[in-house]
Order: C-alpha cells, then structure tokens, then sequence
C-alpha cells in the first residue's frame, strides 16, 4: 500500500476538501464520529463533484440533489424518495479510500496494491517533549522527481536562496558519505561549518560544526537533519504526485532549540515562505523548459548526490520491485565545497 499526504488536519472544517493524488480525484470530510475519511469526487447519481457539496450530520451531501454518503461510500439520504425505500444499493455507493490521520496531517492509500500491514510514515519529534512543529503547505509545478532531488540538493542553496540559507562566505571543503539505507537512501555531511545565511543564524547564532544528513525514503519523503550541540532541526518533507507537473508538499519543520521557541517560530516562518517561494518559482521554470523541449535532459556530476539514486527507487517502485539491501548505492566519498 502507499500513503500519500492529502491534507493538513486542520483543513477538514465545515466543507469537503478537493485533492488528487496521482490523478484520482478525491473528496476528503470528517464523518460523524469526527474521523477522517476520503471518497471519490463524483457523486453516483449524476457525477457532480461531491467536494462542491456540504457536510451534514457528519455525511457528504450532494450539491446537486442532496444525496447524502456516509465515510465507507454508503448512500444514506436520498430526499423525495418514498419513506422506506431503500437508499443504499450496489450503484449508488461512491468509492472510500483508505485514511489515516496523525502528525497534523491526512494520509489517504488511493493505489490497489496488496495491504502490508504499514500505516503512513511516522513525522519524527513531533510530539515529542521540548520540540517544537511548524507544519507548512505548498503545490509545486513541477514532477515528483524534481521536487525530491531540490529539497535534497546542497549546491543550489548558496545561488537560489543566497543570503537566506548558505551563500556570503568563501567556500569550504566538505566530505560527504553517501549510503543505502532501509526503504532509501542518505547523505552525511562532515566536517560542515554553520552555514551562512539568516535562517543558520537564527536557528544556531554560536556557530560551530553541523551533524548534517539529507535522506530519501520511499515513496516521496525527503528529510533534512541539522544538529549542532544541543540545537536539532529536522524538516521532513511529505511530497504526494498530483500529475505528471504538479506535486505536492506537506512539510513538518520541526526543532528543538536552547533558546525559546516562540520568538524563533515567528522569525523563522516568514523566512520557510521565502524559500519554499524561491523553490517553487524555480520549479517551474524547470518544467516549462522540460515541456517546451519535449523532456527531460540531464548533465549530472559528483555533487549531485542524491539525484540519481532517488530517480533508480522512484522507478524500481513503479515496477513493483523492493531494493535489495544495500542495492541502492555503494558507500562512497564525495568532496564538496559549500
């Protein structure tokens, strides 16, 4: 089975929500015992989105003629049929997907692969004590790939994001050990100063030597972990594939930090928006170029280390196939300056 994030908890309110994920279309409401629940966005009757509709009584009501769906799909209310008559039958039921919610944040299963027995990934340290969680919201125009390989990708933070994270500085040589790991693979960073930047600067003002690790894990989770003493900082970004140029991106920021949390959450977020704006911006350009020459070409070198390896899981997944250990990569050194 593969959950994708379809929504941030706090977006199921009074109204459906509207997703797609991987080109199936969905309607997302809390049932009436306040759970989470996804169905297909066409009503059985006359195939009106159900997400234009209301939530009535903890049921999916129709806009167009008021049919009501319970969160399995089942047909509950059908106004102006004879008292008695027989509401949910065979064809009158609209298709539920699987749910699961936690984290601050709405997984929905939408592929028909066999059941393994693993829920949705687990957000590390979001509940844990003394960490605080921003949690964040972006559709990208760009593919799943692209996406995944930007927000694991060191080179391009000191031109794109210059001044907000890494650039201002001469660059200093780094090693970086890049190694297969179970359902992905992960890059350590040794020997990396604090970078520059003003998001570095709030998140760790003393300075020193980062503990840095990016990681892919299959299906679309990217993280990145910073640690410099007692400072950690671990984003972990959830991309969940729209269509073939658009993805999206659930993302929990989540740290722990020396000094209070409260006047960091406040600076730091406007910053986060910069970036993901700059990320996003880029992102699109890179597909309009994709596109208006026909597909993708790629000039790659040592300093892309992610990039590749991410692309070989994301194939070996569609073809149904699981990673041998160790498979993904050798363990290999990579000099990089940063």
């Amino acid at each position: 089975m593969t959950w994708y994030v379809a929504c941030l908890s706090g977006d199921l309110r009074r109204k459906p929500v509207a997703r797609m994920i991987d080109g199936t279309p969905l309607a997302l409401f809390r049932d009436g015992a306040g759970v989470a629940v996804a169905l297909l966005d066409r009503c059985p009757h006359r195939n009106v989105p159900l997400s234009y509709g209301t939530v009535e009584q903890g049921l999916l009501q129709c806009c167009y003629h008021g049919w009501r769906f319970d969160g399995a799909g089942a047909c509950r209310a059908i106004p102006g049929l004879a008292a008695g008559a027989e509401t949910d039958k065979r064809a009158r039921r609209a298709e539920a997907f699987p749910t699961a919610e936690h984290d601050g944040f709405v997984w929905v299963q939408t592929d028909t692969s066999p059941a393994n027995g693993a829920g949705p990934y687990r957000f590390p340290h979001v509940e844990a004590p003394g960490y605080t969680t921003v949690r964040k919201h972006v559709r990208f125009s760009a593919g799943l790939h692209a996406c995944l390989e930007n927000t694991l990708d060191v080179p391009h933070t000191a031109f794109l994001h210059g001044g907000l994270f890494r650039g201002n500085r001469e660059p200093v040589e780094i090693e970086v050990v890049v190694r297969a790991i179970a359902d992905g693979v992960e890059a350590e960073y040794l020997g990396e100063p604090r970078p520059e930047g003003l998001a570095a600067r709030i998140l760790a003002p003393e300075g020193g030597v980062l503990t840095h690790f990016d990681r892919f894990l299959l299906p679309s989770v990217a993280q990145v972990e910073y640690r410099l003493g007692e400072n950690h900082l671990v984003n972990t970004a959830a991309f969940t594939p729209v269509s073939e140029f658009e993805t999206d991106l659930h993302a929990a920021i989540t740290f722990h930090l020396r000094m209070p949390h409260a006047p960091v959450r406040a600076a730091i977020t406007p910053v986060v928006n910069r970036i993901l704006h700059q990320d996003s911006v880029v992102l699109r350009r890179q597909s309009e170029a994709i596109q208006r020459f026909g597909g993708e070409q790629f000039a790659s070198t040592e300093l892309d280390v992610l990039g590749q390896h991410i692309r070989k899981l994301l194939r070996q997944a569609e073809r149904g196939e699981s990673p041998a250990p160790g498979e993904t990569t050798e363990v290999r050194r990579v000099t990089m300056r940063v």
